[in-house]
């Protein structure tokens, strides 16, 4: 069966809504006119701190604080992609492996570029691309501007990732590499399930996918409503059953890359130049569990309810990547680059799951089996073309200009899941063995969900430089412009498994779901005439269509005088627009009746954002600079529209809040600087963030099942820190191995507050929310975070070695209500280590060993357990050889 890859078409209503919102210079060649003979000079210095004097060059440059990563640091860590790397940076903390929180502010603080660009996002839960998607292998380096300049979007508080790719290279590139890795959690068996032929490549080849039936029902608007058992059962005997699990051994993970890449002069003026890299990488994680989904509080005494002490999980992760980069220059001065990006992430997890509930527990003589599958593909699809241009004629004037068009898809074919139920037949409160098993006898048995979500994004924009000299003066004069247009579908289809359809409830004893329903027994089992096996449970804002509209210009001056002062300040100016529609997928129609309500779907604003940088020169390798900027939080696309997604991160339901307000801020910065020789360097800086009503999260009363987690406005809020960073050979300690060791890292220590009001949050939302905690820290903020590494580079340049320690401070995930304390997640304490080996000069050895204290994640509440899961230690080896 072929895959049907957009089978929910864009209606016209949606087009209407749509329609309505959008009413480094090349390097120059040298060549000496004769050979000389000259003395052999040998230069000694370790590996990062070479690429590292480069990296602390451009930031010492920036005109605004920022911190640069480059692409042998990001080696040298050994880790696999952008986020992984991320945490490195000081200030930066990792969430659920994918969004990076800078200086304790959540994802939605932080704006992503990709080569100064903006992309779309295939998360349908957040609005910034997670940062997972991109493989370090094609990763030239990660800026993180965390203060704000008036050519950078004006949509951040915490700060502006912009990730950059490898472009053409200046000499012959060609090499590969292969990699294989194992997990200690994979040493006992884990669970599988049939999947279909091209699973090793991360594509559905149909098999989970709905069946041509049940697509046409839905496009023809003929839902699965009230089915005669006949039809019911003849649709539901094409839809994949076979989910198992089943317990398997695991293999080790598998991965390769290659590049090929050259630059040749085609006249005195003209040089053209390519570079091709991709790769493939399969991993399988298997880890142990606990969920806790709700408790009550009986006087001091806290009592779980309803929880999952047993929880086995086996993740496959199989992702790939091409990058394709062409550039031509002319004259060294005029140069154009176009690269086409092609990432995929594919995630299918099944896991199975031991608990009790309420109604469902060991006190009544039961226990309750879920077993969940959920399968996802992430694409990214980017063509950018770019041109620096420079003009001698003009005093060296400037043009850069870019244009980047993207689409992203998230096809989620495959999630299903199923309860069943343990009877304890001996009364010995043990659960196993011959203890009966069966599938719930219920109308949510079982439910297939099938989801599709398209992001669109379109960004183009110039910038003009015009640098002057007066007197003791030296300026640069900038201007220019940046255009976005966004636009989003996304939909989902859902239905139950109902076996109260089944005459005779012996018919559901079994612990395999395929096994119960197998076709056999769909064709000639007993059924109930007026309960149709399986029932439509979408719902209306399942569908739901947005679009977001950027115009922005600004103008930025740069002041240099006698080489001792910089001043440099602009202002920005947006004009944004925004409209999010849910649907109800029945009717295609929008799912708000009430005027008022759909008027707060629709959002506009447009503000100047202005920005001051001072930049004192001590002397020439010390500086000192201080800064200030207002900026701007809008919300998510999602967090305006009042229609109800799971969280991912949590597990939880989440549901956005018309009206929204966005948050304004005012940030400060004011850092010293200090590069020394051979790449040592040693930076303070402090910074203060003043926050109008920021965007935050709240929870509502559960009912059945996890709790609501709702997003409102709070009243104020305030981030203030300070960060430390270094980096220092160990041979000040004296000669011998001291000469070839030495430590980097940066600590951050910051706190943080928001005030929020009962009432008017009660307002906004239209639930209660029972507050605990009126007066906390911000969602996601971590008190402390501390990056230490210390390395070593041997004198024959054969050898080097790093040890990497990580962790931050407890944070917010869920905030607490009905009297219950916020739950925090617990420090992580990340302990890795990469080992690299140069035999010869075209081969390079890597070994890597990451989390070797075995640390678990937990989030905690008043010492009571809500999450936790086991990580092991992952151990890998890979092979590179250039030719």
């Amino acid at each position: 069966m072929k895959r049907p890859a957009n089978r929910f078409l864009l209606k016209p209503l949606n087009l209407a809504v749509i329609a309505g919102l959008c009413v480094p210079a090349a390097t120059a060649l040298a060549q000496s006119e004769e050979d000389k003979v000259i003395e052999e000079v040998v230069a000694t210095g370790t590996r990062l701190k070479g690429t590292a004097s480069a990296v602390m060059q451009e930031r010492k440059n920036q005109a605004f604080v920022a911190d640069i990563m480059g692409a042998e640091q990001i080696s040298r860590t050994g880790d696999g992609d952008a986020a992984s790397a991320l945490r490195r940076v000081t200030g930066l903390t990792l969430v659920d492996g994918k969004f990076i929180y800078v200086r304790g502010l959540g994802e939605r603080y932080s704006s992503t570029q990709l080569n100064g660009a903006s992309v779309p996002s295939p998360d349908p839960t957040r609005n910034v691309i997670p940062l997972d998607l991109f493989p370090a292998d094609i990763i030239e380096s990660l800026s993180v501007q965390k203060s704000f300049s008036p050519s950078m979007p004006a949509s951040f508080g915490g700060g502006n990732v912009d990730v950059r790719l490898k472009s053409i290279p200046t000499e012959s590139v060609l090499n590969f590499s292969l990699s294989t890795g194992y997990n200690s959690e994979n040493s006992d068996n884990g669970l599988t399930y049939n999947g279909g032929d091209d699973d090793w490549l991360g594509k559905d080849d149909g098999t989970r996918a709905a069946p041509e039936a049940i697509l046409e029902r839905w496009e023809s608007k003929d839902f699965l409503d009230n089915l005669d058992q006949a039809t019911a059962l003849d649709l539901f005997s094409q839809v994949k059953r076979s989910y198992g699990p089943k317990e398997d051994s695991i293999g080790p993970d598998a991965g390769f890359s290659l590049t090929a890449g050259d630059s040749v002069d085609l006249t005195d003026k003209w040089r053209v130049g390519y570079l091709l890299t991709s790769a493939y990488d399969s991993e399988t994680e298997v880890s142990q569990e606990y969920e806790l989904q709700q408790a009550d509080r009986v006087q001091d005494d806290i009592i779980i309810s309803r929880f999952f002490d047993e929880i086995n999980t086996t993740e496959r992760t199989v992702q790939w990547s091409t990058l394709l980069n062409l550039g031509i220059d002319y004259d060294r001065k005029h140069r154009i680059d176009y690269s086409l990006i092609v990432l995929n992430d594919t995630k299918d997890e099944i896991s199975e799951k031991f608990g009790h509930t309420e109604n469902l527990s060991v006190s009544e003589g039961v226990r309750i089996r879920d077993m969940e599958v959920q399968y996802e593909e992430r694409t990214l699809y980017t063509n950018q073309f770019k041109g620096m241009h420079t003009f001698p004629e003009l005093n060296f004037a400037g043009l850069d200009w870019y244009y980047s068009l993207g689409r992203s898809v998230r096809y989620a074919p495959g999630s299903m899941e199923a309860r069943f139920i343990i009877e304890d037949q001996d009364q010995d409160g043990l659960f196993g063995g011959s203890d009966p098993i069966s599938l719930i006898d219920a109308q949510t048995a079982g439910r297939y969900s099938f989801q599709n979500l398209h992001d669109r994004v379109e960004n183009y924009g110039y910038n003009f430089n015009y640098p002057m000299t007066l007197g003791r003066w030296e300026t640069e004069f900038k201007f220019g412009a940046d255009f976005v247009t966004k636009t989003r579908t996304a939909e989902n289809r859902r239905f139950d498994v109902n076996t109260l359809a089944f005459a005779n409830r012996e018919d559901l004893l079994g612990d395999n779901f395929g096994d119960i329903l197998s076709d056999d027994v769909l064709a000639n089992g007993e059924f109930n005439d007026n309960r149709p096996i399986i029932r439509d449970t979408t719902i209306a804002g399942d569908d739901y269509v947005a679009g977001q509209k950027l115009d922005a210009y600004y103008f930025e001056a740069d002041f240099f005088f006698d080489n001792k002062w910089r001043f440099t300040g602009g202002v920005r100016w947006e004009d944004f627009r925004q409209v999010v529609a849910p649907f109800d997928p029945r009717s295609n129609q929008i799912d708000i009746d009430d005027e008022a309500d759909r008027s707060q779907l629709a959002f506009e604003e447009d503000a100047f954002y202005p920005a001051l940088a001072l930049t004192y020169f001590l002397n020439d390798d010390m500086q000192l600079r201080a800064s200030v900027g207002e900026t701007v939080v809008r919300p998510d696309l999602r967090e305006v529209s009042s229609a109800t997604y799971i969280d991912p991160l949590t597990e939880f339901p989440i549901a956005g809040t018309p009206g929204l307000k966005t948050t304004d801020i005012v940030n400060y910065d004011l850092r010293w600087e200090w590069y020394r020789e051979a790449g040592n360097n040693l930076s303070v800086a402090l910074f203060y963030k003043d926050m109008t009503s920021p965007i935050e999260s709240v929870q509502s009363p559960a009912q059945d099942g996890p709790p609501l987690i709702r997003i409102a406005n709070a009243e104020s809020g305030e981030v203030l820190g300070v960060e430390v960073e270094f980096l220092q050979g160990l041979e000040i300690f004296g000669d011998g191995i001291w000469d070839n060791l030495f430590t980097s890292g940066n600590i951050t220590i910051s706190d943080s507050e928001i005030v929020l009001d009962r009432q008017n949050i009660v307002e906004q939302t239209g639930v209660s929310t029972a507050i605990t905690n009126t007066t906390r820290r911000l969602t996601g903020h971590s008190e402390y975070v501390v990056n230490l590494q210390l390395g070593y580079d041997s004198d024959n340049g054969e050898h080097s070695a790093s040890l990497v320690y990580n962790v931050f401070g407890e944070r917010i995930l869920i905030p607490g209500i009905d009297g219950f304390d916020d739950n925090y997640e617990k420090p992580f304490h990340s302990l890795d280590t990469v080992y690299k080996y140069y035999p010869d000069f075209n081969t390079t050895i890597t070994l890597k060993l990451k989390n070797i204290l075995g640390e678990e994640k937990e989030i905690e509440f008043e010492d009571t357990l809500l999450r936790s899961e086991t990580k092991g230690t992952e151990i890998s080896l890979s092979y590179k050889y250039n030719f």
